[in-house]
């Protein structure tokens, strides 16, 4: 664990007007900023996880039937970029205008849906801040389990013990999400065996869009998707695509030093250097002066989604509204620098994904097909390359057209409850660029768990680049 800050620095939540002190939490209600539907509460606040560490939340009851839905709980990826980034540029109840100090609904809200819960982790980005700042999976899992003891103690959040828990998130937090799932279970397995004496916390379900999910598969698609993005053409010269793979696959190479990276037990140095040199020789390469998350960009265009937020969420009279007391960091380089550190960045995920997909649970696998750095090509060789029963199944598997309002949007293949979808015209902030689409798709799946009923007709398949590998399990 590295310590990023001086815990004798830490104080803290105080001079919150309104402030209601819960168990281990402090928050205010109804604030009345972003969700100003009548009747539809909201909940923002600190989660005091240990000694001077406090995370960020930000709850909104479902629009619909809040009593009843599920409650979803979105995170953003990085690591370390801020779940507000996915409330106000993304899926959440309203987006800020271009003079950063107005709101407006937003009409596609997943709230339409569910009850939504964005959390700032880990430590350190967004609003969350403290002496206790992980800088692994694992360490960001076990601190977000004690998170969910504190809601589930607290009266606020007590009603939500029983209730559907879906987990959303995007980028990095494809790494996080089958993690956390796992060490949840793992902690809900000890309590079936009266080892420790705590309240489950149980997902039913998994959706993460644009996800880094194995860092080895994903680098090995870069170089064919700057040579032929599909639907969109060649993205880099020959010159350029010749050196990326050159650089994956000659000895001591990315692809060599992510191989080392796997199998030296995820040693931390080993893991540092594959991921530096992946992502200096290949990756800056296959971007090279586009924009990383939207092809049809360049790096010097204005950023999509627009930025509008951040002055908005830093203005005192906001913050002091929502109860925000710490600096706003929209992407913490420091605690990126700390997973890089720790070798964290560049393990694969697959192994604590593949454990979830064998027993059938319900996940959704969605990708925008703008985004370079996780492009969707990658992304479906990572769900095939992963060892499951159905890896074989899906890559045979034709994709079948999804239709919104009478407009193809996305394409999809369904195993069981393992569903992959390309949404078209898509960046790596997916519900950005299609937001009735996104809204669309995450209601079904949370509704049925899968995307079976909005197939329709079929398309030729795309073969995966075949490298299956068998994934570590263990931590």
């Amino acid at each position: 664990m590295v310590t990023l800050i001086n815990s004798t620095l830490v104080s803290p939540p105080t001079g919150i007007s309104n402030a209601i002190h819960d168990g281990s939490l402090i928050y205010v209600k109804d604030s009345g900023i972003c969700e100003t539907t009548p009747g539809v509460h909201q909940v923002s606040g600190y989660i005091n996880v240990s000694k001077d560490t406090y995370l960020w939340f930000w709850f909104f009851e479902a629009r619909k039937s809040p009593d009843t839905a599920p409650l979803t709980i979105w995170m953003n990826g990085g690591p370390g970029c801020s779940a507000m980034m996915g409330l106000f540029q993304e899926n959440g109840p309203c987006q800020v205008d271009a003079s950063g100090k107005t709101t407006e609904l937003n009409p596609y809200s997943w709230n339409n849906v569910t009850n939504m819960l964005y959390i700032d982790v880990p430590v350190g980005s967004g609003f969350s801040y403290g002496a206790d700042r992980k800088d692994t999976v694992r360490g960001s899992a076990k601190q977000t389990w004690t998170a969910f003891q504190m809601l589930f103690e607290s009266q606020e959040f007590s009603r939500f013990r029983d209730r559907r828990l879906i987990f959303a998130t995007e980028s990095f937090g494809a790494r996080l999400g089958p993690a956390f799932i796992r060490y949840f279970n793992s902690q809900n397995d000890r309590i079936d065996k009266g080892e420790i004496n705590a309240h489950k916390v149980v997902f039913t379900s998994i959706l993460m869009n644009n996800g880094k999910h194995d860092l080895f598969t994903q680098m090995d698609s870069l170089a064919r998707f700057a040579a032929h993005a599909p639907g969109y053409g060649r993205l880099q010269n020959h010159t350029v695509v010749h050196k990326m793979r050159h650089a994956l696959e000659k000895p001591d190479g990315c692809l060599d030093s992510l191989r080392r990276c796997e199998y030296d037990g995820g040693n931390s140095t080993t893991c540092k250097k594959a991921y530096v040199f992946c992502t200096r020789h290949v990756l800056s390469r296959a971007i090279k002066n586009r924009s990383s998350t939207d092809l049809t960009r360049n790096d010097t265009d204005p950023t999509f989604p627009p930025p509008y937020y951040l002055d908005y969420i830093r203005s005192p009279g906001v913050m002091a509204k929502i109860g925000a007391t710490s600096k706003y960091d929209q992407c913490n380089h420091r605690v990126k620098s700390a997973f890089i550190a720790s070798g964290d960045a560049a393990r694969s995920g697959l192994g604590d994904l593949a454990e979830l997909a064998d027993k059938k649970f319900p996940i959704l696998i969605w990708v925008g097909d703008y985004d370079i750095k996780c492009n969707w090509i990658g992304v479906h060789d990572s769900m095939v390359s992963m060892n499951w029963y159905g890896n074989q199944t899906l890559n045979s598997t034709h994709y079948s057209t999804i239709t919104v309002g009478n407009k193809a949007v996305a394409e999809a293949k369904v195993v069981h409850n393992f569903s992959f979808v390309r949404v078209y015209k898509a960046g790596h902030a997916l519900p950005a660029y299609q937001p009735e689409a996104a809204q669309a798709i995450f209601e079904e799946f949370v509704q049925k768990e899968n995307l079976f009923s909005m197939l329709a007709g079929t398309r030729g398949h795309h073969g995966a680049h075949k490298h299956t590998r068998k994934m570590r399990r263990g931590w």
